[in-house]
């Protein structure tokens, strides 16, 4: 037998290690063209961090020749041998050490360092590398590739488990815990391109094959149980809904800093998202910043939606000044940026009870968590090179040359902010809205309102 013959031995042994779910790594011990000791890696089903392939094999060897040197002998190994089990050659005085792949990480055969190559010392084991090494590598390869798959797959069905990114925070569940008309499961990405390794929360309800995918996009400081009023009407008529919370809001990851936030990258993870669900038939539902940057998506892909529900929100294309409300909505926050949202909501929404308006504290347990708050009023585009002007321009020309679906818009006339007259303004640029349906009593946050929305965008878009 030749060394090629003693190393399909060896990964013999490795295949014994990958049955066992240890690394795949074997050894045999042979003395005169017999094999007298085998062995493969069990640290873990040994709990021992010396139960390498060949120390195993080593043992085996001295105990068959009742002794622990082990003259004359070579060992085969599928990998390179690590510095302890260098160690353990050498002092077993082997004759000659063959093995299969090299070990870039802690190969001490001379890949990461050569310990058999020390004029100092009293032995000197031969040593040969590279035997079946593309045999010896691919079963190494193949386990780990398996083992990955399996921890993907089992992260992918434990969100709760992905790690969070040094420059983020996660919510606690306690944080989410009996939230009042809000009895929907979560779901989470976290592998969008603009945002890897963020969770993402949002709410995917109702048949994937609907007619109508309702898209609903929040704005700040809200996030999807803003929408809890109107989703249970569409999907009683058999319609999904879809609901993600913006990198910042409800339970998706919070960026630790302010400046981590801007229109075009928030702008961009919607794209990514749309990207990623794969959403078609979608009547785009928005509201606020949910519109400022909503607005500027389907232009991106026309083919994916066929409406537009449209409630107090704008295109900042920095053609006309910011609105005096908008104006000390921003001074507001930068001079009490850590006001109460809760009590926000109470002010504009007298019909809500004081456990609903809590829910909007909820994202926001301390100081930590507000950067969204903080960036977003001056992430709105005031002067022409602000950040998403130009993507609010070509938004603009899209809604007003472009736009084939068809649309529906409700106003909240109670809103100091982007009330009846910036709403009548952005009507005139989307061809083909209807007169808009004006809610008297509504603010601001107009889905606090929105069954009566709900029903009547309802017949809206499924009327012949």
């Amino acid at each position: 037998m030749n060394d090629s013959d003693f190393m399909a031995l060896a990964l013999e042994q490795a295949q014994l290690a990958q049955a066992a779910g240890e690394v795949p790594v074997g050894a045999v011990v042979v003395l005169d063209g017999q094999v007298i000791g085998a062995g493969h890696n069990a640290p873990i089903t040994q709990h021992d961090p010396s139960a390498h392939a060949e120390i195993a094999a080593l043992r085996a060897a001295a105990a068959h020749l009742g002794n622990y040197r082990l003259d004359d002998c070579t060992l085969y190994v599928t990998l390179e041998p690590c510095a302890m089990c260098v160690g353990a050659i050498l002092h077993a005085r082997l004759q000659r050490v063959v093995f299969g792949a090299t070990e870039p990480k802690t190969g001490a055969a001379g890949s990461v360092l050569n310990l058999f190559d020390q004029a100092q010392l009293n032995h000197h084991t031969q040593v040969q590398g590279g035997v079946m090494a593309d045999a010896c590598a691919a079963m190494l390869q193949r386990f780990f590739q398996a083992r990955r798959q399996a921890q993907k797959a089992e992260l992918m069905n434990n969100p709760h488990a992905w790690p969070v990114r040094d420059d983020a925070l996660r919510n606690d569940d306690a944080d989410f815990a009996n939230l009042p008309g809000y009895p929907w499961a979560p779901n989470y990405l976290n592998d969008l391109p603009s945002a890897p390794g963020l969770r993402l929360h949002y709410l995917d309800e109702g048949p994937k094959s609907s007619s109508i995918t309702w898209l609903c996009l929040h704005g700040n400081p809200a996030w999807s149980y803003l929408y809890r009023h109107m989703m249970p009407i569409w999907l009683a008529a058999g319609h999904r809904v879809v609901a993600p919370d913006l990198i910042g809001f409800g339970k998706s990851d919070k960026l630790k800093k302010d400046s981590a936030h801007s229109f075009t990258w928030h702008r961009q993870v919607l794209l990514d998202f749309v990207a990623r669900m794969d959403l078609n038939n979608v009547v785009l539902v928005v509201q606020d910043w949910g519109g400022i940057l909503g607005l500027t998506l389907p232009m991106a892909a026309p083919a994916r939606y066929q409406g537009l529900l449209v409630m107090n929100t704008t295109l900042t294309t920095a053609e006309a000044s910011l609105s005096p409300g908008f104006v000390a909505w921003r001074e507001m926050c930068r001079t009490k940026p850590d006001f109460s949202v809760s009590r926000l909501f109470a002010r504009g929404n007298p019909q809500m009870s004081e456990a609903e308006c809590a829910v909007y504290d909820a994202p926001f347990p301390n100081k930590g968590f507000r950067a969204a708050l903080r960036a977003f009023p001056n992430l709105v585009p005031e002067f022409e090179n602000d950040d998403g002007v130009a993507a609010s321009r070509q938004a603009q020309a899209f809604w007003r040359d472009q736009w084939q679906g068809r649309s529906f818009m409700a106003i909240g006339a109670a809103d100091p902010v982007l009330g009846v007259p910036v709403m009548h303004d952005l009507r005139a640029q989307i061809r083909g809205c209807p007169e808009p349906m004006v809610l008297p009593q509504a603010g601001h946050f107009v889905q606090e309102h929105g069954a009566q929305i709900a029903q009547a965008a309802l017949q809206h878009f499924t009327a012949g």
